[in-house]
């Protein structure tokens, strides 16, 4: 061993018996770290023979492999089941919608407004249709999509506070009633918007949202667009009477199918009032019921026995006549969407409707 020269008692005979001890035990010392010293080396070696391996296993040699598995499109648990991916092609856009190219079952009814649906939305089959594509003024019923550029683009949980813009509409329109300064959140608005049909609430989400009224129907128009309603366009966010202003009780359908993806318009379509707390720009309280105006909800139309009504939205303007959308369901819980535009009085419009609701079957 390196460090220590070897000696002993023979070619050392002058060294006292104490003195040999001590340097006995010093070279026993000095090779009891050699030793550690050896095998910390032997370890630091294996272990980057052992690294080595690894990196080789792991890195280069597993792309060698063959997959135990591969991709099969047709595989019900790795595979694509939809018969158009299976086969190689891409999906067309209108697959999983109500689609028809004209009236449907126009004998089955004979109703006196301009635009009537019925879309079976559980089997893709438009069930109803009279002129569901030629352009009609859609009153509230453009808070749909109201509704649906604001949850997109949107948080409901934002604070709002209303400003001057939500007095620009016309006078004597449906209103939730807001004041300039009053502090409320946008989840409230939107519940104003849909239930009590609130035109100063329609401008004050628009503004928030948008940044600007014009910026938000903006935004109205590409959604429309996106979801391939081309017989729409928007001029403003609440439906009151514009002549750029229009869309058809097919496009209605593809907005109304579109909100039905967001758990806070399912809500909204559903109750009968909402009750709202905020508060005055002085700080004071306000609490306020908004009460629905869909004639299902407040017990002056009842639907036929076989189905159940689950909520939508009323639409009222002279120009576009008395107006709803509406989203049912049969005894199975099967949910269908009717549509009537400019029907002649509310009268009209609900006894329409169950027309309508009565090809329903169960």
């Amino acid at each position: 061993m390196s460090g220590v020269k070897c000696i002993n008692k023979t070619n050392a005979p002058y060294y006292t018996e104490r003195e040999w001890a001590r340097i006995t035990a010093m070279e026993a010392q000095e090779n009891k770290k050699q030793r550690k010293l050896f095998l910390a080396m032997a370890l630091l070696l294996l272990i980057t023979v052992l690294m080595s391996y690894l990196v080789y296993y792991f890195v280069v040699r597993s792309h060698d492999y063959d997959l135990s598995r591969t991709f099969c499109k047709n595989d019900r648990v790795y595979g694509i089941q939809t018969g158009a991916a299976a086969s190689g092609t891409a999906q067309s856009f209108a697959a999983d919608l109500c689609v028809t190219d004209g009236d449907v079952n126009g004998q089955a009814l004979t109703i006196g407004a301009y635009e009537g649906a019925l879309f079976d939305l559980t089997a893709g089959e438009v069930r109803y249709a009279k002129d569901i594509f030629t352009h009609r003024s859609p009153a509230s019923l453009t808070k749909i999509m109201t509704i649906l550029v604001a949850l997109k683009y949107g948080n409901p949980e934002d604070m709002v506070t209303v400003t001057e813009t939500a007095l620009d509409i016309e006078y004597g329109s449906s209103v939730c009633d807001i004041k300039v300064g009053d502090r409320l959140s946008l989840k409230q608005l939107l519940y104003g918007l849909m239930i009590a049909s609130g035109n100063d609430a329609a401008m004050t989400i628009a503004e928030h949202v948008g940044g600007s009224v014009d910026q938000f129907v903006a935004m109205m128009n590409e959604e429309a667009l996106a979801l391939g309603a081309t017989g729409t366009h928007f001029a403003n966010p609440h439906g009151l009477t514009d002549p750029e202003h229009y869309t058809t009780a097919y496009d209605l359908y593809l907005m109304f199918r579109e909100a039905m993806k967001y758990d806070l318009f399912m809500d909204m379509i559903n109750r009968k009032n909402y009750y709202a707390e905020y508060t005055r720009e002085d700080g004071s309280a306000v609490a306020v019921t908004w009460e629905n105006t869909n004639h299902y909800f407040t017990g002056e139309a009842s639907a036929p026995d076989n189905v159940i009504i689950y909520g939508g939205k009323t639409g009222t303007t002279e120009d576009a006549g008395a107006c709803l959308t509406l989203l049912s369901k049969d005894l199975y819980g099967n949910p269908y969407l009717s549509v009537i535009l400019h029907a002649g009085t509310k009268e009209e419009l609900y006894a329409e409707m169950n027309q309508i609701l009565s090809l329903i079957e169960n």
